[in-house]
């Protein structure tokens, strides 16, 4: 049985010179997956995925 609920945080980044999104949000994703499939003690109850805002700035959404 899980002991630890979990939110998975994904960042959308960019490739180096900012003109295509990377596929860094699907590799992120498998590799949380991957992570929780070998930790049975957490269970993700979330994901919040970050698409292109900074890690400062916040928007609130009503």
């Amino acid at each position: 049985m899980p002991k630890y609920n979990a939110a998975a945080y994904i960042r959308l980044s960019y490739t180096e010179d900012r003109s295509n999104e990377s596929d860094s949000v699907a590799n992120q994703r498998k590799l949380i997956e991957n992570f929780v499939s070998r930790n049975p003690d957490i269970r993700l109850v979330s994901e919040k995925v970050d698409d292109g805002y900074s890690g400062i700035l916040f928007v609130e959404v009503r």
